[in-house]
């Protein structure tokens, strides 16, 4: 199958972040788009379906009328079953099936292609370097896993951009195994922690994005699962690692505003925390690699402005910052608390967890972390885990994490209706403290952190 063989795809569940970025960016190539997603109701607005539409993509609600003698493709998310009635009708029709990583995959087969990996930072870092590109003049192409606030302030999604050139950047999912699909020509592994595999099976799944990689392969060589991937040292970037090719030195956090040096460049950016210089450290390599001068990306990452929901700085009120973050993983919750609290003398931070199933997996990873992570003044809340629905077993509950973490000594709540969750904080608020909203998967999230914002 190639990419070139399809004219009239459709997307079940089209307005996921994931699919409605390769729906656009199919679009944006020529291709008659259409898609239907569960969220889509007759006569209720829906801001996704707006964006795609604007974009020249047809939506419908799930139920089937969208499927015609014309769709040549169906594209399926790993969450749609085969008993969904528009993958039956699809069947009748005889029209291909596909998954949207098998059409990722074909899609990067017909670009030099960038797969940005790791179980951290892929977004951010996949965002990083196409600013890089960009402003170097290369006219780069992104199917990106959330909206870049560039493009957003476009009033786009902000997953998606077609450009000119030669390039595509994409991320290359380990989630669900895709990862293994992707032959790059360029790799990037930024770490390995554990997630939704254990380790092992994390190591076995980038040996093999590694053996993928065209001609080139770089890995972080501050993270150790990473490093026991390396090759050669002197393509690879670190953070403070002498052996690394990219070395970040110098690193300062002043408020909002990061600094650092890598090979007596100087850099500075608006961002917070150790990990978003390793992101873009990762995307200063790749970018060196392909030819842009370490000047040009010292000024595109002056110009960076961040991504959706990640360290999203809702604003400030009676001295407490408030920010919203995508940080879902027991590394990600860590590293997200660490970079709040050069800002202030506390962070209090909020988590919902997602799914059952991961958080029974990762309870002692979570509790582990996010109890390292915390100073005596910091704070830890969580709400009960959100659930998307289907068949999981609900034999835990965020509480048991708190519980685990109170355990440890340290300062943790639980606060089981998430609703309830600021007038139960505000007496620990104070100034000079920062109020860190952590979750991922609920689509409510975005609208809940504002919503708590204008109450605070």
């Amino acid at each position: 199958m190639n990419i070139s063989n399809f004219k009239n795809p459709f997307f079940i569940g089209v307005a996921g972040v994931g699919m409605s970025a390769i729906a656009q960016y199919l679009q944006g190539i020529g291709m008659q788009v259409s898609g239907s997603d569960r969220y889509f109701h007759k006569g209720e607005y829906n801001k996704t379906k707006e964006q795609l539409e604007n974009e020249g993509i047809k939506c419908f609600v799930q139920d089937g009328s969208g499927i015609t003698e014309e769709t040549d493709l169906v594209v399926v998310s790993t969450a749609i079953e085969d008993t969904v009635y528009e993958v039956k009708k699809a069947k009748e029709l005889g029209i291909p099936i596909i998954k949207r990583s098998q059409l990722l995959a074909m899609i990067a087969k017909s670009k030099k292609t960038i797969a940005v990996a790791g179980t951290s930072g892929k977004s951010t870092t996949s965002a990083m370097l196409f600013q890089i590109l960009l402003d170097a003049g290369l006219e780069p192409s992104i199917i990106s896993g959330a909206g870049l606030t560039s493009i957003i302030k476009q009033g786009k999604i902000g997953n998606a951009y077609v450009g000119k050139g030669d390039w595509l950047i994409i991320e290359a999912d380990e989630s669900d195994g895709s990862v293994v699909q992707y032959e790059p020509e360029i790799g990037l592994l930024l770490n390995i922690d554990k997630d939704h595999q254990e380790i092992d099976e994390l190591i076995e799944l980038f040996t093999i994005f590694k053996n993928n990689a065209n001609s080139l392969f770089i890995v972080n060589q501050s993270n150790a699962l990473a490093k026991s991937l390396s090759e050669n040292s002197k393509n690879d970037f670190g953070f403070e690692k002498e052996n690394a090719g990219f070395n970040a030195k110098k690193f300062e956090q002043n408020g909002f505003h990061l600094s650092f040096e890598v090979l007596n460049q100087k850099f500075e950016m608006n961002a917070i925390g150790q990990h978003s210089v390793e992101n873009a450290t990762a995307a200063i390599a790749v970018a060196h690699q392909i030819g842009v001068d370490l000047k040009t990306c010292a000024e595109s990452l002056s110009k960076y402005e961040g991504i959706y929901r990640r360290h999203q700085i809702l604003g400030q009120k009676n001295g407490v910052w408030v920010i919203d973050d995508y940080a879902h993983n027991p590394a990600k919750c860590a590293a997200s608390i660490k970079a709040c609290q050069p800002l202030a003398e506390k962070v209090i931070a909020w988590f919902q967890p997602h799914g059952y199933g991961p958080t029974r997996f990762l309870r002692k990873d979570f509790v582990e972390e996010i109890s390292a992570s915390l100073r005596e003044n910091d704070e830890i809340w969580m709400s009960e885990i959100f659930y998307a629905g289907g068949t999981a077993v609900k034999d835990i509950s965020a509480n048991d994490l708190i519980e685990d973490i109170k355990a440890r000594g340290k300062k943790a709540f639980f606060v089981e209706d998430r609703n309830d969750f600021l007038n139960e904080v505000k007496s620990s608020l104070s100034e000079s403290s920062v109020l860190l909203l952590m979750g991922a998967r609920d689509p409510s999230l975005e609208e809940f952190c504002k919503d708590l914002y204008e109450k605070l």
